[in-house]
Formats: structure tokens, sequence, C-alpha cells
């Protein structure tokens, strides 16, 4: 590992079984060698808690721990990620062996950071519907609103005869025969965030008092937002997720086969979306307050999607550059060995498993050379804010109105059509924040506004930022009710009203021009009515307004398909006076401290000079082969 550039080396995820082969007694020695044979080599090692593997005598020990799906059946022993976050005794086991963990290991001078547990919400596991999981969410509620009779209000449970006597009598919001009331499963959802905070609170907590000065760290996924990462990577040093791009490309492509440009499937199959680790990277750098890692990156071909390719040559070192020149820190590869036995055994490893080296081996050898010559750098500022938000997502998870509606795919379409105009992004939260250094803050289906947030975006404005805004924006109050005093949106699009939405599939897509009848693009999905103020910029073939704003406002009332959005941006961009790059399929940039980074996903060479995309006097062409990647410093020949 040192040998090949290696600096960072994470274990113990998975060794509760190894670690406490039968309650109370421990086996210490292997871990003990491990951590020496590692430091010996001058390794840096990362020690995890083994919480997301309790082995069978916990479940033994403890039944009732398992969690329960939302059909009423246990998530039995067997893999991992079998337990649920509400139950106490659980919980009382996770804090005792990450104690027993910090004590032996915690002032080890090679331990250099921890990671808590492993993967929250994989498998569909932070939200359970055990018995456990229903007391504690009665003791939530009782918590919120006080009295039962606030809950009644705020759930509307005036409708279909919903109305609770106590707390006690709240079930679970699941099993019922129509729909549950959507307040309600908002409300469930928050919970369940809030516990998986609660039970990661408990070992970052025993973590900084055994083990203080390390950084604490939890790695997330991909298009995960069954909890609110903001919120727990509050409570960490560091914020990494595992990145797995062909392994997402073909989850995402067979459940969301609307909202990515055609061919996008076929295209990519072996790079993986242009566009996905990129958002990624961005949403975990503004989690973790500018520090992020990516704590698993895939070395091959894995075990878990639908289809696993194996990735073009040259990927592994593009999908690395990529994230450092977002900011990473850290791009550590899961895993070292390829596993020959049980679930995970065709996952690839930087070796196989005759202990061979791979083909990522050599890229990655490659990529540590490169980092020792190249030195530190930083993401550049970037000139546009996109507002991302986990309780957003919750509400039109619970209500979507369209099957087809998502808002990640809505969020991560925004993010696509402006890095494919060269445009470099920072997503941020919905808090209210310092916005002045944006030219643009882009706001799409936030679900509520808070009062602040509103006063926020119409102070940016009044300073000369622009702010796009819709579809779908603040529609409801915390409650997930519609106004009974006024359907206008909040600050600063109070002279939006909203009256009105019709839902469609792609099939019917509204045929979308501008006031001189050029056809721009269609619209689906979503689509509002609205009475406005603001001119119409766009509208449909029955003059209803589809883009309208001006000078520092905008707001587009319908689900854009990449054709419109691309439209849209680039009359926003008059007003914000960003320079664009329309850039060729398949390739992105990222500007940093040291220059511009080029990563070339499609199968095609490019020629930077040729496109217009490197001005450096003395270049005569700098061709990027395909899974290529290159740094071009203005003004030098580039490399």
């Amino acid at each position: 590992m040192a040998e090949l550039g290696i600096t960072y080396v994470r274990i113990a995820e998975f060794a509760w079984s190894r670690i406490e082969p039968e309650p109370g007694h421990y086996s210490w020695d292997w871990l003990d060698s491990a951590v020496e044979v590692l430091a010996s080599a001058g390794l840096k090692i990362i020690m995890c808690t083994p919480t997301a593997a309790p082995p069978r005598w916990m479940v033994d020990k403890h039944p009732d721990m398992l969690a329960v799906d939302e059909n009423g059946h246990p998530r039995n022993f067997g893999s991992r990620r079998h337990y649920c976050f509400s139950h106490e005794g659980y919980r009382w086991e996770c804090r005792r062996i990450t104690e027993m963990l910090a004590e032996r290991f915690g002032n080890h001078p090679s331990i250099v950071a921890w990671q808590t547990d492993n993967e929250y919400g994989g498998h569909d596991t932070v939200r359970s519907w055990s018995p456990s999981t229903h007391k504690a969410f009665q003791l939530w509620l009782a918590q919120k609103y006080g009295n039962i009779k606030a809950l009644n209000v705020a759930w509307g449970n005036v409708f279909w005869s919903m109305e609770y006597n106590s707390f006690e009598q709240v079930e679970l919001p699941n099993l019922t025969v129509a729909e549950s009331n959507p307040s309600h499963m908002l409300d469930f959802k928050r919970f369940s965030s809030d516990q998986v905070f609660e039970f990661n609170g408990e070992q970052v907590d025993i973590l900084r008092k055994l083990s203080p000065g390390r950084p604490i760290i939890h790695n997330f996924m991909g298009n995960s937002f069954s909890f609110d990462h903001y919120k727990v990577a509050d409570q960490l040093d560091i914020a990494s997720w595992d990145c797995y791009p062909l392994g997402f490309h073909s989850k995402f492509q067979m459940e969301n086969p609307l909202g990515t440009p055609e061919g996008y499937w076929e295209d990519f199959f072996q790079q993986g979306d242009p566009d996905f680790q990129a958002f990624h990277h961005d949403l975990y750098r503004q989690a973790g307050h500018g520090r992020f890692w990516v704590m698993e990156l895939q070395p091959g071909p894995i075990n878990w999607a639908a289809y696993n390719p194996v990735p073009l040559k040259g990927m592994v070192r593009l999908w690395s550059w990529e994230a450092f020149a977002h900011g990473a820190e850290t791009t550590s590869y899961f895993r070292w060995r390829q596993a020959p036995f049980a679930q995970e055994q065709m996952h690839a490893g930087l070796k196989q498993t005759d202990n061979k080296a791979a083909q990522a081996y050599v890229e990655v050898a490659q990529v540590a050379r490169e980092i020792e010559e190249l030195g530190a750098f930083t993401p550049s500022a970037a000139p546009v804010a996109l507002v991302v938000d986990y309780e957003s997502h919750w509400a039109h998870e619970t209500q979507p109105q369209s099957q087809d509606f998502s808002y990640f795919r809505l969020v991560l379409a925004y993010y696509r059509a402006l890095r494919q105009k060269g445009i470099d992004v920072e997503i941020i939260r919905p808090a209210s924040q310092d916005l002045s250094s944006y030219k643009l803050v882009i706001v799409p289906a936030l679900f509520t506004m808070t009062e602040a947030l509103s006063d926020n975006l119409a102070a940016y404005i009044e300073y000369g930022g622009v702010i796009l805004g819709g579809p779908r924006l603040a529609q409801k109050d915390k409650n997930f009710q519609i106004s009974q005093k006024t359907l206008n949106l909040p600050k600063p699009f109070e002279e939006v009203e909203v009256l009105r939405v019709a839902t469609s599939p792609a099939e019917f897509a509204a045929t979308v021009q501008d006031l001189e009848g050029k056809e721009r693009g269609k619209a689906y999905i979503w689509q509002e009515e609205v009475s406005t103020g603001l001119p119409t910029v766009f509208e449909d073939a029955n003059a209803n307004p589809i883009f309208i704003g001006e000078k520092s406002r905008f707001y587009t009332t319908a689900w854009a398909d990449p054709t419109l959005m691309s439209a849209i941006l680039d009359e926003v961009f008059k007003t914000a006076k960003i320079e664009r790059v329309d850039l060729p399929e398949g390739l992105r940039r990222s500007k940093t401290s040291i220059g511009t980074f080029y990563y070339n996903y499609s199968k095609n060479m490019m020629n930077l000079k040729t496109l217009g995309l490197a001005d450096a006097a003395e270049l005569d062409g700098l061709e990027l082969p395909p899974a290529g990647v290159a740094l071009v410093r203005e003004g030098t020949d580039g490399q």
C-alpha cells in the first residue's frame, strides 16, 4: 500500500463479530496486529465503529432490535444494517462498543481519524416501522406539539375523521387503506432523520471525549435523501461519500429514464453520468462546510447494480482527479483486495483475489505520482449557487402529484445544464446565509420557505443579485398545508400567484416558444397556471407563461426538458453577466486555483484547442482521449 502511494487505510467497519465474538468476550489480538502492521509502514489509519453489522448473538440478545419494513416484515439477520435506529437496547450496545474501541485505540499515534458506522440509509434502512419506532415517534410528536389539539390542527385531521384524543393513539403512517395523511408522513420522515442524528451523535460524543483531536467522518451515499445529511454532517469534522459512478449510472437510469438527454444510458455505460459524481462532490463539500473526502471510489466492476460493466480504461484516474478538483482532501478506493466469498465477491478491488494487481492498481499509482508532482490546490469560487434541501425531497416524495416528479432529478437537471455550459456550481443549504459572492442563485422546488430565507433572497436582489426560482417553489407551509390567505409566493416572487397545477407524462409535453414564435423546448411533468405581474419570456401554445421575469427575478412555472432549460439559463445569464461556453457532449470542466481541469467522459477524442476551450498561446492543440484528464493553466502551455 505504501509503495503504491496510499496514505490512509480504513479498517474494522464490519468487524464486530471478530472484536466481540461472544457477549462481553473480546478478541483484540488480530486488530492490534493489523494496526501495528499498517503503522510500521507509515500508513495512517481511519478506525471505524462496527455498528452497521451487529453480530448474530446481538439479535439473539435483542430480538426486537430488527428494523421492520413498511409492510410489517422484519428485516432479518444475514446481511448488514439489520437494526432499528430507535431501539434503546441496541443504541446502548453501540455506545458500549464505541467506548471500548476508543479506549483501546483512541490515543494510538497512527489512528488519525474515525468513521462512525457505515453508509447510514443504505438498503432503505432509515425508516423502520417497528414497535420501538412507534413508541419513539409518539414521544417525538409530544415534544414537538405539546398537546394533541395542536397536532390535529397542524395535520388537518378533521379531514376523514382522523382526529386523535391523545398521542398514544397515533399510529405509524403505513398499512393504511388509502394514502396516509401527508402531514403525518412528513413528520415521520423528519422524526426518522432525527433518529439518525441522535444515533450518530452518541458515537461522536464518545469519540471526541476518548480520542481528542482526531477528525470524525461518516461515509454518506449517492442519491440518498432519506435523512438530513447537512444536520448529521454538522456533528462531524469531515463529510465523505462512497462514489460508484457505474453502479449509480445503471441504477439511476433503470429507475429514472426521464430527465437525461437521449443516449446517456449507452453513451456513458462504462464511464458513468458526467454530472452525477460532481453533484455529490459539491453536495458533500457543502455538508462538510468545505471539508469532504471520497471514502470509497469504484475501482472496477462491482456487484450490486442491474448491470456491472468494466470501467473504460482511465476512468478510475478521471474520477479521482474530478474529486480532487471539486475539493476532495482524500480519495480512497474500495477495496484493497477482491473478496473471494460472500455477497461482494464480484466487487473488484485494487488487487484480484489471487493478489495480483488489477487495472485500477495501475491508475491509482499514476494518480499518486501526479498528486505528488502537482501539489495542493483549491476549487475556484463558483458564480452560481444551487439550493438543495432534504426536507423538500421528503415532501415531494410523499405527495409527488406526478409519478415522474423527483426532487433529486430536478435539482440534478439544473446542475447538469449549468455544467454543460462550463459553469462551476456551489450547492448551498436553504438556511439564510451570505449570498453576495454569487452572480446567480437558483431555487428549484423548495418545499417551504422560511421568513428569514425569503428576506435574505429579497435583500440579495436589492444588492444586485439574480434569482431563478421554480417550479413548485414554496407552495406549502411547514405543516404541508396550502395557505388559506393567499396563493401568492413569498418574497421575492410575491407577484406570482399559482392558481392550479397540471401534471403530465412526457408524451404530453407542451411545446414552448418565445414571444417571436421560435420553439425553445418542451415542458412536462409539472406545469403551473399562474397570474403574475412579471413579464412573460417563454410561453406554451395556449399562451400560458412558462418562463417569466425581468431584471433580477426569474421564475419557471414548469419542469423544463434539457433544451428548454438550456434556453432559460441563456436568458438568465444575460442579466447575471455570466459567461458560458457550450461544452461538447461528455466534456466537463472545473476551475481551480492552478488552472482548469477538463474531463473527457465521452468515447471520442477531444481537441481543446480546436474547440476554443484552451487559450494557451503555445498550444497547437491539446488532444484529450476518452477517459482523459487535462489541466490547462491559462497563459502557459498547459499539461
